[in-house]
């Protein structure tokens, strides 16, 4: 029996990116396509993507797509990596631009690409039985498909999962975005069930829609259930409750593997750290500029500066930090207030703290392979990424338990030896202070527990495989698809 699944996205891995959804992108359809499924992506054609990738494209042929007002051509192309078809939807106005997302017109270009993607599926003539959607981008999609081709049996038979990567970003619109650009009728806002506030949400949409929901964690689909972490969708998810599945995130294990880094000075592994981690620590810190020390524990942060990473959790307490015997390494670019504060750091405590203002790539290898504690304080975290790098590049992460973080990160336990690295719960920066405190207390105090600590961490499964079992489940759930 066929075992077909779409996975439609605003971005995607190994070709675009501005986030964590990408690299979910860039790794679970890979991962499930070595299970022998038929796997394929859905994506816009990028300004970014046409410049790097064009070449490597397959043009497929024109359609002219009609979604209200919209009259618009689109394009397909295609290209195959590691047993995945990845499709692209060509406009030149609405997806030929600097950037991927945070126009005026958001609302309509995102329309037009998830019409053309059920208009690529005709075109193409390949019916999926899972179409797998992810974020407000693709919300409309499931309903789309019931509403718009209802008089096509094979757009009827087609199941839907809808994937939630953060409830913050929702995809809120005016009303009249439905007759306009989606080509639906006002019922579906009379009805409540796209209706947000005095617009609509397609967000909201592939929540009610969708057969199944998922999102990034198992304690972040609870939280998302409250008013606290809900973003005021909290009542139609506690309706779906029941159809809402809670998967974490993994991590492409080759691409990051301290074992074969080409950015590292020096590779490593489980067996090999103490000298791999002593090798990279020296490297790193004469690169930024930090006294060259081996007996001094480094902590890293490589993150987006904003206050839902609780940057100022640690920009209020940069003295007691900093107080301690420890050296601070920060990567990341954000908002204004928190670059000031790394920059002030680096001014008054130069050789102990460094801020890089900005992103690069290269460097983060290093910060993970070179520090011996990563933070991330986050006031909310539906999965995070960097936690699973951490451990594997054997940096114990100091996390706060929420969402993902609370899922991946268990608390070290000096008693029993168990643990793969440090957490606190309340969002309060003495706590922080506190666990960071007891962190670098058993560096310098418990040798053999820390080496017990890191080889915990960087045997700690943080790839795709496990998570990939669990949305197997789901899908065989809504396909009854056999195991022949």
């Amino acid at each position: 029996m066929s075992r077909s699944i779409l996975f439609v996205a605003g971005e995607g891995l190994p070709f675009i990116k501005t986030g964590g959804l990408a690299d979910v992108i860039g790794s679970l359809p890979n991962v499930l396509a070595k299970r022998g499924h038929d796997v394929r992506v859905a994506l816009p054609l990028y300004k970014k993507v046409i410049e790097k990738y064009y070449d490597q494209l397959e043009r497929l042929g024109t359609i002219q797509v009609h979604s209200g007002w919209i009259d618009q051509p689109a394009t397909f192309y295609k290209t195959e990596v590691d047993g995945v078809v990845y499709y692209f939807v060509e406009h030149q106005g609405y997806f030929e631009r600097d950037g991927l997302y945070g126009y005026d017109d958001d609302g309509e270009r995102f329309a037009f690409f998830q019409r053309a993607v059920l208009d690529m599926i005709y075109f193409i003539d390949w019916w999926p039985n899972i179409i797998h959607s992810n974020d407000w981008q693709t919300g409309m999609i499931p309903l789309l498909a019931h509403a718009c081709y209802g008089d096509d049996y094979r757009y009827q038979n087609i199941k839907h999962v809808y994937t939630i990567h953060n409830m913050a970003f929702q995809g809120n619109f005016g009303v009249d975005m439905l007759p306009s650009c989606l080509g639906l009728d006002y019922y579906y806002f009379d009805n409540g069930s796209v209706k947000f506030d005095s617009g609509i949400s397609f967000m909201k949409s592939g929540i009610v829609y969708a057969d199944k929901i998922t999102t990034v964690s198992p304690s972040y689909a609870q939280e998302i259930l409250t008013e606290a972490y809900g973003e005021r969708m909290d009542g139609v998810l506690r309706y779906r409750r029941e159809d809402l599945w809670g998967i974490v995130n993994g991590i492409d294990v080759n691409d990051w593997n301290p074992k074969t880094d080409k950015r590292l000075a020096k590779n490593y592994d489980v067996r090999s750290y103490v000298s791999g981690k002593k090798a990279n620590k020296k490297s790193l810190q004469e690169e930024l500029g930090l006294e060259v020390r081996d007996d001094v524990p480094l902590i890293g942060l490589v993150s987006r500066l904003t206050n839902q990473k609780g940057v100022y959790m640690i920009t209020d307490k940069i003295n007691e930090i900093l107080g301690m015997d420890v050296q601070f390494a920060v990567l990341g670019t954000g908002e204004k207030a928190a670059e000031d504060s790394f920059k002030w750091m680096e001014s008054a405590y130069k050789g102990k703290a460094v801020y890089y203002c900005g992103y690069n790539e290269d460097l983060a290898h290093r910060i993970y392979a070179g520090s011996d504690i990563f933070l991330m304080p986050s006031l909310y975290e539906p999965c995070g990424i960097g936690q699973l790098i951490a451990m594997r590049y054997g940096a114990l992460p100091l996390v706060r338990e929420t969402g993902g973080l609370r899922d991946t990160v268990q608390p070290y336990n000096q008693y029993t030896g168990e643990g793969n690295g440090f957490s606190f719960w309340a969002m309060n920066p003495d706590d922080m202070v506190y666990t960071i405190a007891y962190a670098v207390d058993q560096y310098y105090n418990n040798k053999p527990g820390w080496k017990g600590l890191v080889k915990s961490a960087m045997q700690t499964d943080v790839s795709w495989e496990r998570s990939a079992d669990i949305y197997e489940q789901l899908y065989y759930t809504i396909c009854n698809w056999s195991d022949e």
